[in-house]
């Protein structure tokens, strides 16, 4: 076993990942950035829409008063108002960094202006990403995180399997930025990596599990779930059902321009109801030059949009629950931060506003580095939690049946089903594991818990719609402590 030290461990290597480790290195501190795929890693690559930036300080209350619209009566308004307050130092510091925003903003879904800034057209993600990592000293080290090490009730590291074999990493504190769980459905819009590790570790290590129920559906994928980016709709896509028809502005008086939650309900909808749904690009002037990645997907899998209108369909997309964190990245174990989407900080509430997560990615990775240099300690001893692992073939079967009782429109029976057979497929605690073992205790653990959030939310809010249940009760939110499942005000931090 190889043993390291260092100030600071990051696991994973998307925008909140990165962008720690460069505060961090801005500070003068050790890091060790961890990445269990190659580069460019994780969901932020794969993000075509841009980044949500309040556009002056006349837009900071219209930003807020859009993410708290969209949330549905769950963005902790506090922890709102002081991203988008921080946001413009973070525009500032990525233009000094070269990076090519488009100097005009769009607009999106759910927004009230256009705020949303771009790079590259619909590749905004990945060139955000490639960006950060040319201004990055520290080495990205290609490994997956086996389990936490604790010390009494601290983290102080982690056991990872590293290039050539077995690490044990003893740091000051520890940030996850491992990204979300799309990866529990069949069709999504994530990469393969997205199997939630990083909530599994941190629910290992004691750390709440905060309104895992709401995971984000976007309402136009291809049909092999490849993004069409929400962009196109902001510069004029229309969605047609299979008979031809414009149905948007029956659902919502902002038709194509209305929040995920509400195009995506309407897409299943219109799906059942008609057979189809289809996107029609050609009313988007220049499409090859705005959205070259869109239509190369589409002519991939023989399909022209400049001729004709593309099917699409709901694919899961952005998980809003996550290990539970302040505004600054803790999540309450000394030792222990989390930052992107395997954290909810609270922001995004019930439903994210489109290209708000590349922002808290931003702003929380970068907070929660420099409040973690603040706590460092180096406990003299330190033993790896127990890792969870689960036969990979019986959790693929799973996914198979996660998008109908985990999906756009759910039931309780087709919930309580699903979670008896989840239920029955043995959650392992190991020592060590293969990554295919690994990640599918992962999935396992986060189906069980996801589909009991799901079942005890007995109302519709934002992303979560129980059809037996189709009205808003009173806001609260879902967290779990261990299998402990409880609900809290908001406001509760």
């Amino acid at each position: 076993m190889e043993r390291h030290r260092t100030d600071l461990l990051v696991l994973g290597a998307g925008v909140a990942g990165v962008y720690a480790a460069l505060a961090a290195e801005e500070k003068g501190a050790r890091v060790l950035l961890v990445s269990k795929d190659p580069l460019p890693a994780g969901s932020t690559p794969w993000a075509q829409g841009g980044v949500a930036f309040p556009v002056g300080e006349e837009d900071q209350k219209a930003h807020l008063r859009d993410t708290l619209v969209a949330g549905r009566g769950l963005v902790e308004e506090g922890v709102a108002r002081s991203i988008l307050e921080e946001a413009p130092r973070h525009l500032e510091r990525l233009r000094a960094f070269g990076l090519p925003f488009h100097p005009e903003p769009t607009r999106e879904g759910g927004h009230s202006r256009a705020r949303v800034f771009h790079l590259g057209g619909d590749r905004s993600g990945l060139l955000l990403l490639e960006g950060l990592l040319k201004r990055l000293s520290t080495p990205v080290v290609p490994a997956q995180a086996l389990s936490l090490l604790v010390s009494g009730n601290r983290v102080a590291g982690a056991l990872l399997w590293g290039p050539g074999g077995l690490w044990e990493v003893r740091a000051g504190a520890v940030l996850l930025a491992t990204g979300g769980f799309g990866r529990l459905f069949p069709v999504t819009t994530n990469p393969h990596g997205a199997t939630g590790d990083g909530m599994a570790l941190a629910w290992r290590a004691g750390a709440g599990l905060r309104d895992l129920e709401f995971v984000q559906f976007h309402p136009t994928a291809l049909p092999n779930g490849a993004l069409v980016s929400e962009a196109c709709r902001g510069e004029g896509a229309l969605l047609l059902n299979a008979h031809g028809e414009r149905f948007m502005p029956r659902y919502d008086p902002l038709a194509e321009l209305a929040p995920r939650d509400v195009v995506a309900r309407a897409v299943f909808r219109e799906r059942e109801r008609t057979g189809g749904v289809y996107l029609d690009l050609r009313p988007i002037p220049h499409l090859e030059e705005r959205f070259p990645t869109v239509v190369a997907q589409a002519r991939a899998l023989g399909l022209d949009p400049l001729r004709a209108p593309v099917p699409v369909a709901p694919a899961a997309h952005y998980a809003m629950g996550g290990v539970r964190t302040d505004a600054f990245g803790h999540t309450g174990i000394p030792g222990l931060f989390a930052a992107g989407e395997v954290a909810s900080t609270g922001f995004h509430g019930a439903n994210r506003l489109a290209s708000n997560s590349l922002l808290e990615g931003l702003v929380v990775g970068w907070r929660a580095a420099l409040r973690a240099l603040e706590d460092l300690a180096f406990p003299p001893r330190a033993t790896p939690l127990p890792a969870l692992a689960a036969p990979p073939e019986a959790v693929a079967s799973l996914r198979e049946e996660a998008g109908e009782a985990l999906g756009v429109v759910r039931r309780k029976e087709t919930l309580l089903a699903f979670l008896r057979r989840a239920e029955a497929v043995p959650l392992e605690e190991v020592e060590q594991a293969s990554r295919d073992r690994l990640e599918a205790g992962s999935l396992l653990l986060l189906m069980r818990l996801l589909a009991r959030a799901a079942l005890a939310r007995e109302e519709s809010r934002g992303a979560h719609f129980r059809e037996d249940f189709p009205l808003e009760d009173r806001p609260r939110h879902s967290l779990f402590q261990g299998w402990r499942l409880g609900f809290l005000p908001v406001g509760v931090e």
